[in-house]
C-alpha cells in the first residue's frame, strides 16, 4: 500500500473550547501538553495540532513564549508533524492568533475559513457548578462570540505563513467555508494538495448528521477534484462515529481532547492517546493502515521537519 492509501490521524491535544474545570485530564501546563502530544504520537498520531494555555488558570495563551517549551520537547522526542493553531481562541484578535506560527514556521498551521457565530454557551448549564475560575464562566456564558475570519484576515495569514513554506489545515465549519477556500485557491494564494478539515457538530457550524458529512465531501469533490486531502473532526460524542464514516470513505481523521472530552457515555477520556487508540482501532478494523509522520508529509506535500524554526 502506498502512503497515499494510508490514513492520517491528527490529535488536537488541548484546544481552546474546553476549560480545565471540565476534566482533570485536559492538558494545561506546557509539560502536560507536550507529554499528552508524545503519548498521542506513540499511540499512532502522525500530526499533533497544538494550542498553549496559561499554567496558572488554564486560559488560552497564544504568545510565542507559551509554545516554546511545548514545541521543543515534542520535536526533540519525536518526528511527528507539528501543527500550530492560528485559531487560538475565538475571542482573540487575528494579530494575537498568528504570532506563534509566524515565529516558528511550522510545517502545518490551522486556518479557519470563515467568520461565524461560535456557541459555547450551552455547555455552561452542564458545567457551571464545577467551574473554578471566573474566566471560565465569562467565556462559556458569552452568547455574543463572533469568531472573526474575514477574507482580509484569511489572506493575511495565507500570505504571511505561506512565505515561510507553511501549509495549512483548512478548518471548514460549513459549506460556505469550502467556497471561501475555492476563492483563494482559484487566485493562486494556496496550492494543492489542500488539507481540508471538515468540522461537524459545533454550534454555529454545520451539524453532525451523516448527511452533513456526505454533503461536505460531495461539495469538496466538486470544487477541488483530486487537489485536496479530506479529514474530519467530529465534536463531542460525534467524534468516533464521524471518524468511522470518513475512514470508510477514504478520508483522514482528527481526534483529541480539544474536540471531545469523552471516551463513551458518562466516561471522561483519560488521555489523548486513548482517543487515538480508539480511532486507530476503527481504521485498522476497516482493513486500513495508519500513516507514519513521514508518510503524512508525503501525502500533504509538507516542507519537512528540518525547515521548522524550533
Amino acid at each position: 500500500m502506498t502512503a497515499q492509501g494510508k490514513v492520517i490521524i491528527t490529535c488536537a491535544v488541548t484546544g481552546a473550547i474546553h476549560t480545565p474545570s471540565m476534566s482533570p485530564h485536559l492538558p494545561v501546563s506546557a509539560s502536560e501538553v507536550s507529554d499528552a502530544a508524545l503519548g498521542a504520537i506513540e499511540a499512532g498520531a502522525a500530526v499533533v495540532h497544538l494550542h498553549a494555555r496559561d499554567a496558572s488558570d488554564g486560559r488560552p495563551d497564544q504568545s510565542v513564549d507559551a509554545f516554546r517549551p511545548i514545541l521543543g520537547v515534542i520535536k526533540q522526542a519525536s518526528d511527528a508533524v507539528l501543527n500550530i493553531t492560528t485559531g487560538g481562541a475565538p475571542t482573540m484578535t487575528v494579530a494575537e492568533r498568528i504570532q506563534p506560527a509566524r515565529h516558528y514556521q511550522p510545517e502545518l498551521a490551522s486556518l479557519n475559513m470563515g467568520t461565524m457565530n461560535f456557541g459555547l454557551f450551552p455547555m455552561l448549564d452542564r458545567y457551571e457548578a464545577q467551574l473554578k475560575h471566573q474566566w471560565e464562566r465569562d467565556y462559556l456564558g458569552n452568547k455574543n462570540i463572533v469568531f472573526r475570519n474575514t477574507f482580509g484576515d484569511v489572506e493575511e495569514i495565507m500570505v504571511t505563513l505561506g512565505a515561510n513554506g507553511t501549509r495549512f489545515e483548512f478548518e471548514c465549519y460549513d459549506t460556505s467555508h469550502l467556497y471561501n477556500l475555492k476563492y483563494f485557491f482559484d487566485r493562486g494564494l494556496v496550492k494543492g494538495p489542500l488539507f481540508i478539515q471538515t468540522v461537524f457538530g459545533l454550534m454555529g457550524g454545520i451539524g453532525a448528521h451523516p448527511d452533513d458529512v456526505l454533503h461536505m465531501k460531495r461539495t469538496a469533490d466538486r470544487l477541488f477534484g483530486d487537489n485536496y486531502r479530506w479529514s474530519v473532526l467530529g465534536a463531542g460524542r460525534n467524534q468516533l462515529p464521524i471518524a468511522a464514516i470518513a475512514a470508510a470513505m477514504g478520508g483522514h481523521v482528527r481526534v483529541g481532547l480539544e474536540d471531545n472530552l469523552w471516551a463513551g457515555k458518562g466516561r471522561l477520556a483519560e488521555s489523548n492517546a486513548q482517543q487515538v487508540r480508539a480511532a486507530r482501532q476503527i481504521i485498522e478494523g476497516l482493513g486500513l493502515e495508519i500513516a507514519t509522520p513521514e508518510e503524512a508529509r508525503e501525502i500533504l506535500a509538507l516542507k519537512g521537519a528540518d525547515q521548522v524554526r524550533i
